[in-house]
Formats: structure tokens, sequence, C-alpha cells
């Protein structure tokens, strides 16, 4: 057997640490966020901060503890994330009716428009990124991603106990093809 080359490895574990497809998956994520934080920011948002909206839109008024699970962060980023959308008048906070140590957050007038531009630039971006990826390579990614996580929660204690979302947050719940 000879020597493999660096440039094109026999097996993943021969490639170099940023060819093995933990390295490609983060990077990978890395550009879409960036993608989406670069597309998002004429409207004055992150993709972070449009996915908290577009749930609040979809399933609100929430509890910040209820949307902090759902985007798989934590509460204390999810409350910085309330305050910005809070400021920029796209939510507001009332009081939970059945609970009044508990603050539910709901969508405004001007954040349920901003939500229909965040679920354009969505569109136009998917269509982008899926560009040459049919409908059946995304749906296998899917899967292996899934199980993939699966593995992650499994083989982490630490990370078994705070359960990530099976699927990648969106900034809109429209489902593109």
């Amino acid at each position: 057997m000879g020597a493999t080359n660096a440039a094109n490895p026999t097996h993943e574990l021969d490639a170099p640490p940023w060819l093995r497809v933990e390295s490609t998956l983060m990077a990978t994520a890395n550009a879409i966020r960036d993608a989406y934080d670069a597309r998002l920011a004429p409207l004055g948002l992150a993709l972070s901060t449009a996915s908290l909206l577009a749930y609040i839109c979809d399933f609100g008024p929430v509890s910040q503890t209820r949307a902090a699970e759902h985007l798989g962060q934590g509460r204390a980023v999810t409350g910085t994330h309330v305050d910005k959308l809070q400021a920029l008048g796209l939510v507001e906070r009332r009081p939970d009716p059945e609970d009044r140590r508990v603050w539910l957050v709901a969508i405004t007038p001007a954040g349920a428009k901003m939500t229909a531009a965040i679920a354009e630039v969505d569109e136009v971006f998917r269509a982008d990124l899926r560009d040459g990826v049919s409908r059946a390579d995304r749906q296998a990614l899917a899967a292996l991603l899934v199980r993939l996580q699966q593995n992650i929660r499994r083989s982490s204690p630490d990370i078994s106990s705070n359960p990530t979302p099976t699927s990648t947050p969106t900034p809109t719940s429209k489902e593109a093809s």
C-alpha cells in the first residue's frame, strides 16, 4: 500500500483534521449562520433574534423559558434577545394570567410585519442554499444529522440533560421544498 495523499485521502481518518466530517459540519453550520446574519442585517436582526421572533409569531405568547427550550439555547441568552426585540418594538412582555411570577412574550403588529420580511429573506436564501441539492439529498442529510445528534446526546451525559432540537431552528415556519 502506498502513502495516502493529504489532498485526496483514502479514508476519513487519514485526512487532516480540517478535512474530517466534523470539521466540515462545523464550518458549514458557521457559514450558514454567517450568511443568514448578513442577509438579515438590513432588517436589523441576526439569525438568533429572527428565529426567536418567528417562534413567538407562530406559538406566542410564550414564556422566555419555553422559547429558550424550543430554540435550544439558554434562558439568559433568550432574555437578551427578547430585550432587543422589545427595544425594536417587535415583541412585548405581558403578565401570564395563570402565573403572576411569569411573563409571556407576545408579537406586536410591527413584529408580525417583520416576520413576513424575514420569511422573504429565508425563502431567497434557501433557494440559493439548495441549488443543485435534491430533496432526497436533503432528507438523507437531515436523517443523518438527527442520528449524529442522538449519538452525541447518548454519549455525552452533560449534553443529554439539556436536549437540543432535533432540527435546526429556522427563521420562519414556512416550509420550503
